[in-house]
């Protein structure tokens, strides 16, 4: 709970001792804390490969619906909303300082979620000093986040390139994948937070679904044991 008395997801396992049920908040930083029971499900889920996840995580206000109560899994996802799910999946405290990219302002409804991954040193922007915020992301592009969303969980380290060759070796369309995210599409594939759309495809150029984006950070959240 901030001083505004608006409020932000913080990771929270329910653990059992005694007989008793206890909230362990996991929070990178120190704030007020209050619990909040907030069951959800989504309509258009109910027979989704992501639904468990995707329930999972509206029910602790990282991911949001539709007014009319549906998810729209498989609708692609912004640079925008991939930077808030994320900042929003880890509880970080918003950042104060002005915009780092040309094209977002403090005024978006992104623009701190934005800031505030820029901080945590979780995104960047294109050499023009812009986001595109509003731009379809990529499952490399996406997984380039995830893999330094690691390291700020202590998960993972950054992976040497003679490290990635065998993580990448069984996908056809790996030649695809490019040089700057290879590191960190095997180290998420390496984790198990990443898996391809088949066997042997990998479609790193492909738009990343909301489903797929849901279930990138809950796997983050769970193998991370924030939640």
């Amino acid at each position: 709970m901030e001083p505004d008395g608006s409020t932000r997801h913080v990771p929270t396992q329910v653990v059992v001792s005694g007989g008793k049920y206890y909230a362990k908040i996991n929070s990178l930083t120190n704030s007020t804390y209050a619990l909040v029971y907030h069951p959800l499900t989504f309509a258009d889920v109910d027979r989704h490969w992501a639904k468990d996840a995707v329930n999972d995580l509206g029910a602790r206000m990282v991911v949001s619906g539709y007014p009319d109560g549906r998810f729209n899994p498989d609708a692609s996802v912004t640079r925008a909303e991939f930077a808030e799910i994320v900042v929003r999946g880890l509880g970080l405290k918003p950042a104060e300082q002005a915009t780092a990219f040309k094209d977002v302002a403090p005024t978006d409804w992104s623009g701190q979620a934005i800031q505030t991954a820029y901080a945590y040193g979780l995104i960047d922007g294109y050499e023009d000093g812009t986001f595109h915020p509003t731009d379809s992301i990529t499952r490399e592009q996406a997984v380039a986040i995830l893999a330094r969303a690691m390291q700020v969980t202590g998960l993972q380290k950054a992976q040497s390139s003679e490290a990635t060759a065998p993580q990448l070796t069984s996908f056809t369309d790996a030649t695809l994948i490019s040089p700057w995210a290879r590191s960190s599409i095997a180290a998420a594939l390496q984790t198990g937070l990443m898996t391809g759309r088949s066997d042997t495809q990998l479609a790193p150029n492909a738009s990343i679904t909301r489903a797929e984006a849901t279930v990138l950070v809950d796997r983050l959240l769970h193998t991370s044991g924030l939640i």
